[in-house]
């Protein structure tokens, strides 16, 4: 498995805030990472500067070989890198299908009715719901929402922010097994969550992030059972 994302010395600061202090990281292909933290640690803000929406003051972004220092950041998703938004962000006054469309934009037109078909087939909920307004689906079906528009851009690197803020504990299952799935049908995906139980029992490797530097690094299964982050964020 090659290398697809590397992450080398990012500093990231808002005005005088340091809000992340040279930190580094990789995603293999065909990998799930995930980054997990307290709110306020900068997990958000890392994924924020790989999609090109912040910038950082040192280091570098490097995507398929390719530095992505300088791309703006609808160019870094024509290049395969494609976010998942916290608080999911869809168009709220347009349909599910119309959403889903709209994260098609890069794509050939004449592929978009398959890849429809194919969101619709892994969120069957959608498929029922395509004519209806975004803004009047629950929180579950947002997200599902959300993670099918991504999809649609057809994402060489997927990442999620916060996929399970604000769901009840059920539906949190349900938006986890679809991750494993993609997971398992060879999707790569960079996971910010603060989960760190579901997020860690997924992941192939973590990184735990504090106060803007990665303080801890492993397996997912090696950081469940470690004492510092089972006392930190698995309440052990």
């Amino acid at each position: 498995m090659g290398e697809i994302l590397k992450v080398d010395d990012i500093n990231v600061y808002y005005g005088s805030i340091h809000a992340i202090k040279g930190i580094s990281f990789s995603v293999n292909e065909g990998e799930i990472v995930t980054l997990i933290g307290a709110n306020g640690a900068g997990k958000s803000t890392t994924l924020n500067t790989v999609s090109g929406l912040l910038r950082s003051k040192t280091g570098s972004i490097t995507f398929m070989g390719e530095d992505m220092g300088k791309i703006p950041p609808h160019k870094v998703v024509e290049k395969g890198l494609v976010m998942v938004p916290e608080g999911r962000r869809i168009f709220t006054q347009m349909t599910v299908e119309e959403n889903l469309e709209m994260g098609a934009y890069t794509q050939d037109p004449k592929g978009i009715k398959a890849s429809l078909e194919e969101v619709y087939e892994l969120f069957p909920r959608l498929a029922e719901r395509r004519t209806q307004v975004g803004g009047t689906l629950s929180g579950g079906e947002q997200q599902m929402l959300a993670m099918g528009r991504a999809l649609m851009a057809k994402p060489k690197l997927i990442m999620l922010d916060e996929p399970s803020m604000g769901l009840a504990p059920l539906l949190v299952d349900h938006i986890f097994a679809i991750i494993s799935h993609l997971h398992e049908t060879g999707a790569t995906i960079l996971l910010v969550e603060q989960n760190a139980q579901a997020a860690l029992s997924i992941a192939d490797r973590a990184y735990v992030l504090e106060t803007g530097k990665i303080t801890l690094t492993g397996t997912g299964k090696e950081l469940l059972t470690n004492e510092a982050v089972k006392k930190a964020y698995l309440g052990a």
